[in-house]
This record gives structure tokens, C-alpha cells and sequence, in this order.
């Protein structure tokens, strides 16, 4: 199993490691005028092409929506964009995503809402995942179109009449939540524009996540820097402790992981467990790891946890039998380390992993259930 990106830039960051090109401060971006005509651009797409302005030169209306895989927002407003593309597209519109966000500035607790950060990677996932046909570019590597378009939010929409002159910026529509939306800003923007009439909302503000502009990677290193400095324990759990910690908790979602030091894929995979505490520890979630070692082998166990800077939850089973510590866990365990189990408030697991786990698919069953939305309900699956 290979280490995820938050683990290899965690990695970078530690090490020192920021590339020059991004080292300089950003000055403000200031939003493109209404009016003004479309900066060009040249930026890879999720299908593996460059695009620039004039690959949508044919179209009567287009329509950028700079947005963010990681967003809360944005995720919310996925459907209601995928709802534009497939109405007005028939209709000689393009409706284009960009991701404006440089990966590297973009935190691991700033995640908690998302199974994907905003790599190109995961561009690639996220519009699998939700079966986009529209272009999604990628500009996190130089962000030399957004700095030309100067997006405030994400999501933020700009839409350009058949000249390529700016008709309107801003929001979607005025509601997270579609059910509290009382506005239309974007769509009616674009039908106004195809019917040649003025458009009677030219701007409006834009909620949303901030741009990850290149110019926050020192904070990304300072969160790092923080969290290497957190305390690192491991407690001795009798075999009710571990059966009590395997119920899971009243109010969290609870991930727990059975490891041990001489396991080769308990250590390969474990950093990505500390990422994920890091991610969504904000949340109504904990990790708890059970160390399986024998007893004394506690020690090794400890400096191990540090040398990880393990700041979750972790436990050792005080006694040297598997097969006790097994049944204490979960009675769907064949044996095998690792062991993972996801359990929701009030005891049902929704994710367990024979061996190492896939750092995607859990992350995927975490945020299914804490939610991807500030507006979700917990549990609701979205």
C-alpha cells in the first residue's frame, strides 16, 4: 500500500521542503471586472489534455466555476452546478470547473469535510466519483489564471457572453442549503445572457472556503510544526477496557486500529491513521489505536507511536493472548493484523478492513457519515 499525498507532504514540509516558485509572498488578487474580457489561459484537465480559452471558442456562453474538491461549499453546491451544465449545455453553454487551490497550501485540518484533497489526483476522483462530463483544469501549480480572474471563494462563478466579456461574478445562488435558497444569481445570470438582455445581478459576494493561494503554505508547515509537538501515550487496557473501546462512544464516530510493530503493513499504513486524526479530529470523531504487542515489547511499541507522533488514543492490551484480544475487538475478526473497524454511535460497524486498510474508502465511509456539508446531519450518507 502506498502512503496517501497528505502523508508525502507531510514529509515535504517537515523536511523543509517548500519549492521556490511559491516561496514569495501573493499580493491581493483583485476580482475580474464586469466587462473585461476573459484573460486566456493553458492548464491541464482531468483528461489529461491542456485547455485554454479558445477550447470553448464555439460556445455561446461560458460559465467558470472555480471551486475545491476538499470545500464544504462547494461540495454542496456539486449537484446544483452538474443541474446547470445539464441544462443549459444543449443550449450552446459551457460550463467549465477550475480548481484554483495549490495542494500545498492546503491543510490537513481544513479537510475534515472531504474524503479527497485538491490535487489533480483527486480532481480525477472526485469527477469519477460524480460522473462529470464538464472539463475540470487544474491551476494549483502556478495559479496563473486565477490570479488573472481573482476568485474570492470557491465556489465562485464567472460568466462570459459569446465576446468573452464578463457578464457576472459571484455566487451560485444565496443558500448552502438548496432548501433555504431564495435566489437564482448564476442561472438566471446565464439565461439573460443567451436571451442578449442585461443582466439585472451583474455581482454579488461569494460564501465559501478562501482560495488556498500558494502564499499559505507557511501556515500548512506551521499546523505540522504544532501538532509534532502534542504528547504521545500508550495506556494499558485490561480486556474490558478493549471490549468497552470496541462498543465505540454515544456521541463519536470511532475508528479504531489494531497494530503491531513487528506487522509490516500495520507500519506502512499508519501514517496515514495519523493524517486522518488530523483530519477529522474537528469533527465528531476519534481514533483509537490497540497495540498488540506482547507486553514486553511495550516500549518499542512507545517510541515507535512518538517517532510517528501518534496523538491519538492508544492502548495496549495487557495481556499476551491474541486469540483473548481477538474476541475482545471484534468477533468478525479472522486474526489478521491489521485490523480496522469504523463503529457508529451506538455500536454497528460501517467499515471494517481484513489487512491493511485503503485509505480512500475509509476516508470515503468516514465523511459518509459525519457528513460533507455544514448543513448534513450526521449518519445522513451524503
Amino acid at each position: 500500500m502506498h502512503r496517501t499525498v497528505v502523508a508525502a507532504l507531510a514529509a515535504l514540509f517537515l523536511s523543509g521542503g517548500v519549492p521556490a516558485a511559491h516561496a514569495e509572498e501573493r499580493p491581493s488578487v483583485p476580482t475580474l471586472a464586469i466587462g473585461a474580457t476573459a484573460p486566456d489561459f493553458d492548464l491541464p484537465g482531468i483528461d489529461g489534455k491542456r485547455h485554454t480559452l479558445a477550447s470553448f471558442k464555439d460556445a455561446k456562453v461560458l460559465v467558470l466555476v472555480f471551486t475545491a474538491n476538499h470545500c464544504p461549499t462547494a461540495q454542496a453546491y456539486e449537484e446544483r452546478v452538474e443541474k446547470l451544465q445539464a441544462d443549459f449545455a444543449p443550449r450552446g453553454v459551457a460550463v467549465v470547473l477550475v480548481s484554483p487551490n495549490d495542494p500545498l497550501a492546503l491543510r490537513l485540518d481544513e479537510q475534515g469535510y472531504s474524503d479527497l484533497g485538491d490535487s489533480l489526483e483527486d480532481m480525477k476522483l472526485r469527477a469519477k466519483d460524480r460522473g462529470w462530463t464538464m472539463p475540470y483544469l487544474y491551476d494549483g501549480e502556478t495559479q496563473a489564471m486565477s490570479t488573472k480572474y481573482g476568485p474570492v471563494a470557491t465556489p465562485h462563478v464567472f460568466v462570459f457572453d459569446a465576446a468573452r466579456k464578463l457578464r457576472y461574478a459571484g455566487r451560485v445562488d444565496d443558500g448552502e442549503n438548496p432548501a433555504k435558497a431564495k435566489t437564482r444569481d448564476a442561472r438566471d445570470a446565464i439565461e439573460a445572457v443567451l436571451a442578449g438582455k442585461p443582466v439585472a445581478v451583474e455581482t454579488t459576494k461569494t460564501f465559501g472556503c478562501s482560495v488556498k493561494w500558494a502564499d499559505k503554505r507557511p501556515w500548512v508547515k506551521e499546523g505540522y510544526e504544532k501538532w509534532a509537538q502534542e504528547p504521545v501515550a500508550l495506556d494499558v487496557a485490561d480486556e474490558p477496557a478493549i471490549r468497552a473501546v470496541a462498543k465505540g462512544d454515544a456521541r463519536k464516530l470511532r475508528l479504531i486500529n489494531v497494530w503491531a510493530t513487528w506487522c509490516g503493513p500495520c507500519v506502512i499504513e499508519f501514517p496515514d491513521l495519523v493524517s486522518i486524526h488530523r483530519i477529522y479530529r474537528g469533527r465528531d470523531f476519534e481514533l483509537v489505536t490497540i497495540n498488540a504487542d506482547d507486553p514486553d515489547k511495550r516500549g518499542k511499541a512507545l517510541e515507535f507511536l512518538r517517532e510517528q507522533q501518534a496523538s491519538m488514543r492508544n492502548v495496549a492490551f495487557d495481556k499476551g493472548d491474541p486469540y483473548a484480544l481477538i474476541e475482545a475487538v471484534d468477533a468478525k475478526w479472522p486474526g489478521a493484523l491489521p485490523h480496522t473497524i469504523l463503529v457508529a454511535p451506538g455500536g454497528k460497524v460501517i467499515y471494517r478492513s481484513e489487512g491493511a486498510f485503503e485509505t480512500r474508502a475509509l476516508r470515503k465511509a468516514i465523511v459518509g457519515w459525519l457528513g460533507r456539508y455544514y448543513h448534513s446531519t450526521p449518519g445522513g450518507g451524503n
